[in-house]
């Protein structure tokens, strides 16, 4: 068995792979790629956005309760989860009941990313240290989510709260999340309804 990675201790800690069908995360990282993000419509207990970047070799991740916004003006509270693998990205089905987080997942929106955020001398400063630092500005290049995004720590402590919002740049639109309910995936176009019910058909 492949050695658990420090990073991931939270996110085992709280699953039982023998129940869930999400991965355990013992793949080796990708190499020599551009970095991804996902975001995945979660129908847990409360419904919810999961907005994820990839950084220093896991799936950094916060709950979006509105989900991201195309719209500058809006400010999306972002609470911070537990470190995800990079596998994650791939993930779309439905977490048995009783499990940490169950319910149904959908990845709404997936693709690359490159970092903005730069020091004094206009040296761009990678994307964990500058989520360390509580600000990060990035790149989107989904399929869905386009243009740039910033990230910052509102509150640290066991309350952390951060702030995601969209930059004003050609791809801004007065337009939020769309329904989730509603929203399609968009690798297989199926609604969480559609998840929820094929996997109660192969049960």
């Amino acid at each position: 068995m492949a050695r658990t990675r420090p990073a991931l201790a939270e996110y085992r800690r709280k699953r039982d792979f023998s129940r869930t069908p999400e991965p355990s995360g013992e793949r080796a990282a990708r190499r020599g790629e551009r970095p991804v993000f996902v975001v995945q419509i979660h129908d847990a207990r409360t419904m919810h956005f999961d907005f994820r970047l990839e950084a220093e070799g896991v799936l950094k991740s916060w709950a979006v309760p509105k989900g991201p916004s195309g719209d500058p003006g809006d400010k999306r509270l972002a609470v911070p989860t537990e470190d995800h693998p990079l596998e994650y990205r791939h993930f779309e089905g439905v977490i048995a009941e009783g499990e940490y987080g169950g319910g149904t997942v959908i990845i709404w929106d997936e693709g690359t990313y490159r970092a903005l955020t730069t020091d004094r001398a206009g040296r761009e400063i990678p994307m964990g240290e500058a989520l360390r630092n509580g600000h990060a500005s990035f790149w989107l290049d989904g399929g869905k989510l386009r243009g740039g995004y910033s990230l910052t720590r509102m509150r640290e402590g066991r309350d952390e709260a951060w702030m995601l919002v969209k930059r004003r740049d050609r791809y801004a639109a007065a337009r939020g999340a769309p329904d989730p309910r509603r929203a399609r995936s968009v690798r297989t176009r199926r609604t969480l309804g559609q998840v929820a019910a094929q996997a109660a058909d192969h049960r």
